[in-house]
């Protein structure tokens, strides 16, 4: 299937056009122009390959960086934000945080973004990082009876490691 894609290399050129075999497990994939020219991208050549709604795109709209309240596409997807080497910052949700390869895809977390979807190339990104939803939200308050003057239960450590050791069978002697 055709789809509209946006080319930003790393030296900061553009190439606008249709695609149909873009696969991040494979370095090369070719962008057709309105042109009717056959351009070959090399991926590794990317800053992002941007899956797009319209090439026009939207010059004067400034896309959010964080996701709305109650947006129900935060479910099961991390929040992230990066920023690129060369200084542009992006607001999306991902599947899988951190990524593993060297490409990765990210959804824009601006629904009324032009964009649909994003191959970001990791070696183009100077930082990214999750978003702690948590970490704007307000502090949880005490419910149910207060505990006063009664001291707190002891923290049991967390389980490191659910290997098998036999580090705790205890040796019985035997008769």
């Amino acid at each position: 299937m055709l789809q509209k894609v946006v080319a930003h290399f790393i030296d900061h050129s553009v190439v606008k056009g249709t695609s149909a075999d873009v696969d991040p497990k494979r370095p090369l994939c070719h962008v057709h122009t309105p042109e009717r020219a056959v351009v070959e991208v090399d991926l590794r050549q990317v800053k992002a390959l941007f899956f797009v709604k319209d090439f026009g795109g939207q010059p004067d709209y400034d896309e959010q960086l964080a996701a709305s309240a109650g947006d129900q596409r935060l479910r099961g997807s991390r929040q992230v934000e990066l920023t690129f080497s060369d200084g542009e910052r992006l607001g999306g949700l991902m599947n899988r945080y951190p990524p593993l390869g060297v490409f990765f895809y990210m959804l824009p977390i601006d629904p009324k973004s032009n964009n649909v979807r994003i191959l970001v190339n990791r070696e183009a990104v100077a930082t990214m990082r999750a978003v702690d939803e948590k970490q704007d939200a307000p502090a949880p308050r005490a419910t149910g009876p207060q505990r006063i003057g009664l001291s707190e239960p002891p923290v049991r450590p967390k389980r490191t490691s659910w290997v098998f050791d036999g580090s705790d069978i205890k040796q019985f002697p035997t008769d």
